[in-house]
């Protein structure tokens, strides 16, 4: 197989190319837009927060409250990207969205806003940024090369963590100016300005096919199972959320670090969240070459090390210049490396789980974001702030040992790229979709000389095996007749194995011929399928 080298990746094309294709550009700009509402209404919430009841636990629980909901619903939501009809899914989300920042905003202007609806209604607009973040993000991948895949994520990245700093920036200084319930207008106004995107440039539908669409339990479980038995996508993921819930101590602390460490008002706070942001938009212009220079294992023991200085600087400064400067390359690193992950996840997730692979990302990411937050929150109204960031910076640096099991690479084309259809299955009588499980045998007749080699080309057989779908793998030798191997899977159901072959990718075939290669010539691989008829 012609895989790529994972640590030095060919030179990205240009930033901008994604750009030119309209559809894309109209997501993106609607999108930007709205992560800007939504970074507003974070921040008027964190602050409004801290006004009601000066509390740091409760203030970065606004953003567990927010980014929560991406934990529960993001592989939920990734499966119904899969399997319905995304533009229907997206519109109906984004009218719930506005109708809820619409019905806070009047709260507000009533002075009905305690803690709780506050963390209420921010919970429920996470809930919808949630339902609809993997349809939009199939929408955005649907619109460009895989080529431009990774120049595609590191665009929205860039409008994302730019809207970090847009947003907060004018946030501050609309809350300083008419209070919160502006703010939330503002948020409204944009998710009004993401239906248009959706309905002017809406998403491909699923692709029609002769088995039935997978359940909502039964996907998430591929999808589970597809990342599991991915050792570059397990890898990235668990990276993810090491970074992620290490790193949100920072981002969910920055209101304490502006009111109690720098003595700012609502409007340092945004300047805070635009120093981390503006860092995060420039990294954007040279990520690329970055990682095709030093390679991404390198780079993310440098991000690592960078944001833990970045925390450190904002335990215990207070000169305000240098914790500015640290934070815009704080929010650079922050950048750098999510996007890295997002983009490592996606290019190495095929066509049909890639919406799922993508739910992963934000699950594993924003779960251990909104999580981490509370953590954080809770050590720092324990043991003070200073003594939280230190420790959330000292966990950061020791996150660097994670290369070594978990390396990070770039998904291969050929391990992406489904192969085509195997001949028709020769069965007199096909079983019903849903009837199984089903036990599949590959009988191979193998020279005692070849044995050794076989046996380790078979074995990799296993992870493209289980990754598929099958819920248990194993190569038998025949005790009667020494040169008979079996290999012997089962799946849950015959739609479930008609799935697993239909999934197969060049790599996954290529495997799969290496391993018949060591077959006796003139005598055929032999397959034998078998259905389950009792329950014992």
């Amino acid at each position: 197989m012609n895989h790529h080298n994972p640590a030095a990746p060919a030179l990205a094309p240009s930033i901008w190319r994604p750009l030119a294709h309209r559809p894309f550009r109209g997501l993106w700009t609607a999108g930007s837009l709205f992560f800007v509402g939504n970074a507003m209404q974070n921040m008027a919430a964190s602050w409004l927060m801290i006004e009601l009841t000066a509390s740091s636990f409760l203030a970065a629980l606004v953003q567990t409250a927010s980014f929560l909901p991406m934990f529960l619903l993001s592989l939920p939501a990734g499966v119904l990207a899969d399997t319905t009809d995304r533009r229907t899914l997206m519109l109906r989300i984004q009218g719930v969205y506005a109708v809820a920042a619409l019905v806070l905003t009047g709260l507000a202007l009533a002075g009905c806003v305690g803690p709780g609806t506050l963390l209420f209604f921010t919970f429920l607009l996470g809930v919808c940024t949630a339902l609809q973040s993997p349809s939009w993000n199939s929408a955005v991948s649907d619109a460009v090369d895989r080529k431009e895949l990774p120049q595609a994520i590191t665009l929205v990245s860039m409008a994302f963590n730019g809207a970090r700093a847009v947003g907060p920036a004018l946030a501050g200084l609309v809350f300083a100016l008419t209070g919160a319930s502006a703010v939330f207008v503002i948020a409204v106004l944009t998710a009004v300005g993401m239906s248009y995107a959706t309905r002017r440039w809406p998403p491909r539908p699923p692709l029609p096919g002769k088995l039935p669409a997978e359940r909502l339990w039964g996907g998430m479980l591929s999808a589970l199972r597809y990342a599991r038995h991915s050792p570059a996508i397990f890898a990235q993921l668990i990276r993810t959320a090491g970074f992620s819930g290490l790193g949100s101590a920072l981002w969910a602390l920055l209101p304490v670090i502006a009111s109690q460490r720098l003595d700012l008002g609502a409007a340092g706070y945004g300047l805070l969240m635009a120093c981390l942001g503006t860092g995060a938009v420039s990294a954007g212009f040279f990520v690329g070459r970055i990682r095709s220079r030093f390679g991404l294992d390198t780079l993310a023991a440098c991000c690592c090390l960078v944001f833990a200085g970045a925390m450190l600087v904002g335990a215990l400064s207070t000169w305000r210049p240098l914790v500015y400067l640290s934070f815009v390359l704080g929010g650079a690193a922050w950048m750098t490396m999510m996007s890295t992950f997002n983009a490592a996840t996606q290019t190495s997730a095929p066509p049909w789980v890639r919406a799922r692979a993508a739910s992963l990302h934000t699950l594993c990411s924003l779960g251990a974001f909104a999580l981490g937050s509370a953590l954080w929150g809770a050590v720092s109204s324990l043991l003070g702030l200073p003594a939280a960031l230190c420790l959330s910076a000292a966990f950061m640096v020791a996150s660097v040992g994670l290369a070594r099991p978990y390396p990070l690479r770039m998904g291969a084309d050929d391990e992406v790229t489904l192969a085509d259809h195997r001949d028709e299955l020769s069965l007199p009588t096909e079983p019903e979709f849903e009837a199984g499980p089903v036990a599949v045998e590959v009988v191979y007749c193998i020279r005692e000389s070849d044995a050794r080699r076989f046996l380790d080309a078979v074995q990799q057989l296993a992870v493209p095996r289980r990754r598929g779908g099958a819920t248990f793998w194993r190569v038998y030798r025949d005790l009667g007749d020494p040169s008979r191997y079996v290999e012997r899977f089962i799946v849950t159901s015959w739609a479930d194995y008609l799935r697993q072959r239909a999934r197969a990718t060049v790599a996954s075939n290529e495997l799969e011929a290496n391993a018949r290669s060591y077959q006796v010539a003139d005598v055929a691989v032999v397959t034998r399928h078998y259905l389950a008829e009792r329950s014992p």
